[in-house]
């Protein structure tokens, strides 16, 4: 398959992809490895992944070079991205060794609890953010002893393949960390289907989640889904408007929208919807939409022609749109739209550069629009008053909800959604629960 630069529609590798004989060849390889990973003590294992991390930053600017090609991430944001590989590689560095179980009081003797890793787990990526969404499958998954085989999505494969190498040279076994490029449908459901894998990992559309869930069930198959989004960043009549204004733009237009955390639904309080398009506007012509390359630039381009369409489709009498090259590439510039809150533009993920805003009376009222989807991963509030700010975050229906700030995603703290945004929470110190099974064990005294 010919992997294309979306800002400028050259050529960068053409990449064989797997079929599912492929993929039964590299399960058997990562059954193989599986019991000698899994018995690497603890510290060996720590130091073999923080090496690993190691290896990633030493070679930081190369993978950056690499995402900003396959993906056209802008130079900033994909430096941002390697770092962030790799400090998720070091935290769980740390969780090996601290991958507790427990002592727990029974009459007759002792209770114990141990952790023990699933097996062979699959950790299916998809293309919006390539290297940084593997790394936090692939990082717990490895800490807790399990082998991982990665699926990238088909446009952007490069990142992961070379993570691969950079694995393999920091020490880790044959075996222990594959990359197989392939189609989705034909070596990502392998993966789902095949009977020696343990788990599936997967980010991508709520589509394809039901799909996936559904064949693991057949097996039982341990599955965590990271999937859509129409998130609500809430702005109330009180809160310090210019600011909620001038971070609005960023909280849909980075990574040109292909985010599933994008907050595509602004609502804003009637009392202030005038003075808050005023103070709007200005904040999204500012958005410097252009060459990856380019220091300065803060939004690339789409991620390919088919993808551009599916975006344009949404797209009917904008409120306002900012500029963006023209030419070569999968451009689209940063658009606000004003549609009645029932439009496809307002409830459906459009995954691109595209914010519906509209006005709401009250609490009550924010809340409602706010639950009035199928998704629920992200949002914000922006507020001054602490207790309608506790009020609102409680009664949101979502995985990971942020005040006075458009923050979805910190290593540190769990991440994942509620109703059809997914199942199961990935990062954080928890993490390794996800990549492992609860063994009890009771010894009696008597």
């Amino acid at each position: 398959m010919k992997i294309v630069n979306p800002a400028t529609e050259d050529v960068l590798a053409d990449v064989e992809l797997a079929d599912a004989a492929e993929v039964d060849r590299a399960v058997e390889r990562a059954r193989k490895a599986y019991p000698a990973w899994r018995d690497v003590a603890p510290g060996d294992r720590a130091r073999l992944l923080r090496r690993f991390a190691d290896l990633v930053d030493e070679h930081g600017e190369e993978l950056a070079g690499l995402e900003l090609a396959n993906a056209g991430h802008p130079i900033g944001s994909a430096r941002w991205e390697a770092g962030a590989v790799r400090d998720v590689l070091h935290f769980y560095a740390a969780a090996p060794e601290r991958n507790h179980g427990k002592q727990i009081p029974v009459p007759g003797g002792v209770d114990i609890t141990f952790q023990e890793p699933l097996g062979v787990v699959g950790v299916i990526v998809p293309w919006n953010f390539p290297m940084l969404i593997m790394s936090w499958g692939v990082a717990p998954a490895l800490a807790a002893g399990n082998t991982v085989i990665v699926k990238p999505a088909e446009w952007t494969p490069l990142t992961a393949l070379r993570l691969a190498e950079l694995a393999l040279a920091a020490g880790l076994p044959e075996g222990v960390l594959q990359v197989l490029p392939g189609a989705g449908e034909v070596a990502g459901a392998r993966l789902v289907e095949h009977p020696d894998v343990a788990k599936i990992v997967f980010t991508g559309s709520t589509e394809v989640g039901k799909e996936i869930a559904a064949k693991a069930a057949a097996h039982v198959k341990r599955i965590t889904l990271e999937l859509g989004g129409k998130s609500a960043n809430i702005v109330f009549a009180d809160a310090d408007l210019e600011k909620a204004a001038k971070a609005a733009p960023y909280a849909v237009f980075d990574n040109a929208g292909q985010d599933c955390c994008a907050r595509s639904r602004l609502l804003v309080q009637a009392d202030v919807y005038d003075d808050f398009m005023a103070l709007l506007a200005p904040a999204v012509q500012a958005v410097k939409v252009g060459d990856p390359l380019d220091e300065s630039t803060e939004m690339g381009p789409l991620i390919s022609a088919e993808h551009l369409e599916r975006v344009r489709g949404f797209v009917r009498d904008p409120y306002l749109q900012g500029s963006c090259p023209q030419g070569k590439g999968y451009w689209f510039p940063a658009t606000v739209l004003t549609p009645d809150v029932t439009d496809p533009a307002f409830t459906e993920e459009i995954f691109g550069p595209v914010v519906s805003v509209a006005s709401f009376k009250d609490e009550a009222d924010a809340v409602r629009v706010a639950n009035d989807t199928p998704y629920g991963l992200s949002g914000s509030i922006w507020t001054r008053d602490v207790g309608r700010a506790l009020r609102v975050v409680r009664a949101v229906e979502s995985g990971a909800l942020s005040v006075n700030s458009n923050s979805s995603v910190r290593y540190w703290t769990p991440f994942g959604g509620f109703k059809q945004s997914g199942l199961g929470r990935e990062l954080g110190p928890d993490a390794l629960a996800a990549f492992t099974e609860t063994k009890n064990v009771f010894i009696s005294w008597e």
